[in-house]
């Protein structure tokens, strides 16, 4: 079995990557602001880890809502990062390349604690893995991590510290800001682990 990760290049993903050693990971660069540092992030995993990397560019920027595209956020928003149907998106695309790449399992790094997204769910897992098997290739898609914390993954992982300090979180910029959503997530995660901050 052919294995494929969503890899963003963020803490989660980076932690699945060491944790279930896929065969490809692929990053999607879809017009969000710290698409440069999450593919050189993703591509130093890659290269750390003996993996194929693959990037798939599409600017969808212009449809996109809040924090990571720049723009206020939709007043569907739940949070301040929402970008409509990012996840089915993200799926859609990465499937598409890790069919073209005779994968027959994609994984994505939702944890339990995304549940504050609709596309953040079991139960959307779940739609999207039987969306993707009744079409050609049965390709399954699973969610590792899903009932885990970040933290919790970390640890399951067993990630060196080495290999996570390549991920990047900020949801704003190329460099970390240390004060969006996904660098609080990411130092806070660091901070339960007791790490110290880079």
């Amino acid at each position: 079995m052919k294995t494929a990760l969503l890899l963003s290049g963020g803490m989660d993903s980076v932690a699945i990557a060491y944790w279930q050693r896929p065969d490809v990971g692929i990053t999607v660069a879809y017009g969000q602001r710290g698409a440069i540092a999450e593919v050189r992030a993703a591509a130093a995993v890659c290269e750390a880890l003996g993996m194929e990397h693959h990037v798939i560019e599409a600017d969808l920027s212009s449809l996109g809502s809040g924090d990571m595209a720049g723009t206020e956020a939709s007043a569907l928003a739940p949070v301040s990062e929402w970008w409509p149907f990012r996840n089915q998106m993200l799926v859609t695309l990465a499937a598409m390349k890790a069919i073209g790449l005779g994968a027959n399992k994609l994984m994505i790094g939702t944890l339990g604690t995304d549940g504050v997204h609709a596309d953040g769910t079991p139960e959307f897992i779940a739609a999207m893995n039987a969306l993707l098997k009744c079409q050609e290739g049965e390709l399954t898609l699973e969610a590792p991590a899903i009932d885990l914390s970040g933290a919790e993954l970390v640890k399951e992982s067993r990630v060196p510290h080495e290999i996570l300090a390549w991920a990047h979180s900020c949801h704003v910029a190329n460099e970390a800001c240390g004060v969006c959503r996904g660098c609080r997530k990411h130092y806070e995660t660091l901070e339960e682990l007791g790490f110290e901050p880079y």
